[in-house]
Order: structure tokens, then C-alpha cells, then sequence
């Protein structure tokens, strides 16, 4: 296994292509990343972040078809879900010693998580809990227990109660929410995963460079739904998947209010300036994706000068966005000191970006939510850590002289801090996609 994952390894560093077709594991090549990528993460990670969050022993629980959203980031590649009613337990011995890795299960859980638990010398699983945190003594028994955090808020309300009624007094009043320690659990990106993370960043790129190309569009026929559900089938073709429904839209030069009354889907023609918000799921990590591309006319080979400054506008708000990832910092201070910044600049902000990884739209600190540009409550107040990935999301409203209207240049890349700064896992788009006679398409 070793061998297979070294070479699975060599094969994503590399980036590897064959006849212009992404990379994508067979799903044997997949789980040895997968759980190689996990035990790393429990050996090396785990510890530190128990430590940092100060909770000894982490216990999650979760039943069949009733999943923790944190138990999904702990099972091996070949658990799909909980089975009946899996509980994990993590103790931490403290410094210079492994976390133990318990399963209060029927079986081992992975490699890991040991089997803790024989139902035939002891029927009730909740009192094997039970007797599992006496002969520990924990200080804190931390559970996904959490007011503002869906993420962190996985143990169920009978689960709850079955695990406090379990203990005793002295027991059940240690125990406490772990939504820090689930948080920094989601949102922490070790080295094994950014080696990988850059080439589940490439793969999205190239499927949306493919989708808005002439092999797709064809002005005048192709209608916006048909890309939707070309980059839909794409996606299958190559065996990934989606966290969500991909969307196209388009600004074109003629009134919002003839435009708004068009039945959809829109027929795509030349002179388009079109949108596309695109994601994909793959090794247990996502991507959060939006682009834009042009419609060449006939007499046309690169798209105007004011769409490409409009898209330079974009960018200049990205780096502002990004200039303000200070370590340290709330959500809510970065979005307060962007948005400040790009007004000065006579920049018309919409910031509403978010930590990428596990999930889509995942667990950390958000900065800024379309609906609220001055302050997310709660989850704002968290500040930035080293090794978290986000997705650079806004939008930055332009007056187009040429067009006599207001568009909007909608951006959304990933990228990822870490004590050298932020920076984007495969690069952002700085040049808008051409479609058309050309038959080019300008690279990122």
C-alpha cells in the first residue's frame, strides 16, 4: 500500500494529463490518498489542536443516516456513513504521548480508531462509554455541541442525553462544547493536503476553460441551461463530484429591464459577457469557483478594453480583499477594513467570502455575506489562522459607459494562508475566457 500511494502521490505532484484529459485516481488509488491524508492528520494534527483548544478527550457520535458533519472528515475512505450508532473517542495522554483512538463500535474504524467495545460482555454500548471516560478522568469532554456553527453542532439531542445520562455527576459535568476544537478540525489544512488541493484547483480550471470554449458554445443555439448541464455531465464523466448546481448567467449590452423579462434559459450570443459559478468534490476537498468569459463577434479578437478593465476592477478588489488577511484578525475586521479601502478607491464592494475545504461552504471565520456588508454576527468574530484555505468570493459593481448600465464582475477563487501569506492554490483568472472565431482561449 505504501508503494501504491507513493505512486498515486508522484502522479498528482506532477500534474499529469493524458490526451488533454485531467488526472482522476481509480477509486482504489483515491482511498489510499484518502486515508493516508487521515492518519497523518490524527497522528499529527490532532494533538496539537486538542492541546490549543484545551480539551482532553474529544467524543463524537453519530448514527446511521444521522451523520456529524465532523465524523464524515474521521471515517476511512471505504465508511460511506456511520454505522448504527458509531461513537469515536479521542483522549488526549498529553505532551510526549499519542492521542488514543477509540471506537465504541463493533469494529475497528479505519486503521485508527481501535475497537473498544465486545456487545457480548457488555450489551449497552452507552455504559461502555460510560466506563471508557471513568478510567480516563478527563478534565473536559468535549462534544459537536454548538449554538452558531452547524458544522460544529453534529451530536443529536437524544445522543446528547444518552451520553450526559451515561456519566456520573462529576463526569457529566465536564462535559463541554468542542465547537472550537471541530472548527479548527475542519478548517486546518495540513501539508499533505495542500500538495493534492493544488491539482483538485487545476482539474475545476480546466473543466470550466472547457465549458466556455467552442467546443461548447456555439452563439445562437447554445442557451445557458445547456452549459449548466454540460459542465453537470463533465463532472460525471470524470468521476467526481459536485457540492452544488453549477449556474451560468450573462450581462449583454441592452436593457436590464428587457433582459430580466427574457424567458429563460438565455441563448447565448455574441457580444455576451458570461458568469459561471462552478465547484467540484474530490479526495474529500472542494473547490468554489467563478469566472467569466467573452463572446467574440465576427468581427472581433479579444474582448473591448472596457471589459478587461472591468475585470481588472476585480482583481484590484481580490488583492485588497487579500492585502487585509492579517493573522489574527476578525472576519469582520477584514471585510470592515476591504470594503473601506476599495470605497476610498472609488471601488463599489460586495465582499462575501469563506473557508473552503471539507465542505463547501465550510467551517472557519466568513468574511462578509452578501446579505450583510457591514458584519456577520457570531462566526465574524473568529479570526484568521495560519493553514486555512478560503474561498476569495465578491463582486465588484461597474458602469459601463459602452453599455449605458451597471454590471457586475463576479470573482471567486481559492486560495490559502499560511505564515508566508496569502496566496491562490492554482493561480485566479486575470484574463476574461474568449469563445469564438478565434478558437483561442486566453489561459488563467
Amino acid at each position: 500500500m505504501k508503494k501504491l500511494y507513493s505512486i498515486v502521490f508522484i502522479l498528482l505532484s506532477v500534474q499529469v494529463y493524458v490526451s488533454a484529459q485531467p488526472l482522476v485516481l481509480s477509486q482504489r488509488e483515491q482511498a489510499a490518498v484518502i486515508d493516508d491524508v487521515l492518519n497523518d492528520r490524527l497522528k499529527n494534527l490532532l494533538p496539537k489542536l486538542m492541546r490549543a483548544n484545551g480539551i482532553d478527550m474529544w467524543v463524537v457520535i453519530s448514527r446511521e443516516y444521522n451523520e456529524d458533519p465532523v465524523i464524515e472528515t474521521l471515517l476511512p475512505a471505504t465508511w460511506f456513513a456511520a454505522r448504527r450508532t458509531t461513537i469515536l473517542v479521542a483522549f488526549d495522554k498529553g505532551e510526549g504521548n499519542e492521542v488514543e483512538l477509540l471506537a465504541v463500535a463493533r469494529y475497528d474504524v479505519g486503521t485508527m480508531f481501535k475497537r473498544a467495545w465486545d456487545p457480548d460482555a457488555q450489551p449497552d454500548q452507552w455504559k461502555q462509554v460510560a466506563k471508557i471516560i471513568e478510567e480516563r478522568n478527563p478534565k473536559k469532554i468535549g462534544v459537536n455541541k454548538s449554538r452558531h456553527v452547524g458544522l460544529a453542532d453534529g451530536i443529536s439531542a437524544n445522543d446528547y442525553e444518552q451520553l450526559v445520562g451515561s456519566l456520573s455527576r462529576k463526569m457529566a459535568e465536564r462535559v463541554v462544547s468542542a465547537e472550537s476544537l471541530a472548527i479548527s478540525w475542519l478548517e486546518t489544512r495540513t501539508t499533505k493536503e495542500m500538495a493534492i488541493y493544488q491539482h483538485i484547483c487545476k482539474i475545476a480550471h480546466d473543466i470550466i476553460a472547457e465549458g466556455f470554449s467552442d467546443k461548447v458554445i456555439h452563439p445562437g443555439v447554445t442557451t445557458t441551461d445547456d452549459v449548466v448541464w454540460w459542465y453537470r455531465e463533465r463532472i460525471k464523466e470524470l468521476k467526481l463530484d459536485t457540492w452544488f448546481q453549477p449556474s451560468v448567467s450573462i450581462s449583454r449590452n441592452e436593457p436590464d429591464a428587457i433582459f430580466v423579462k427574457r424567458p429563460t434559459p438565455v441563448v447565448i450570443m455574441q457580444g455576451d459577457l458570461l458568469h459561471v459559478d462552478f465547484g467540484i468534490t474530490y479526495l474529500r476537498l472542494n473547490t468554489d469557483t467563478q469566472q467569466h468569459a467573452y463572446v467574440l463577434r465576427a468581427d472581433e479578437n479579444d474582448a473591448p478594453e472596457y471589459l478587461k478593465q472591468a475585470l481588472a476592477t476585480g482583481n484590484r478588489l481580490q488583492d485588497i480583499l487579500t492585502s487585509n488577511f492579517v493573522v489574527g484578525k476578525t472576519g469582520n475586521q477584514i471585510l470592515a477594513a476591504t470594503r473601506a479601502q476599495a470605497i476610498a478607491e472609488g471601488i463599489v464592494p460586495s465582499i462575501y467570502s469563506h473557508p473552503i475545504g471539507y465542505h463547501g461552504h465550510a467551517a472557519g471565520m466568513p468574511v462578509g455575506m452578501w446579505d450583510m456588508q457591514n458584519g456577520v454576527p457570531f462566526t465574524g468574530e473568529y479570526t484568521l489562522k495560519h493553514e486555512t484555505a478560503y474561498s476569495i468570493e465578491l463582486n465588484a459593481t461597474i458602469k459601463i459607459k459602452e453599455w449605458n448600465k451597471e454590471i457586475q464582475i463576479k470573482l471567486e477563487e481559492d486560495g490559502y494562508f499560511d505564515q508566508s501569506g496569502f496566496k491562490y492554490i492554482d493561480g485566479r483568472q486575470k484574463n476574461l475566457l474568449l469563445i469564438g472565431n478565434t478558437g483561442k482561449i486566453n489561459k488563467q
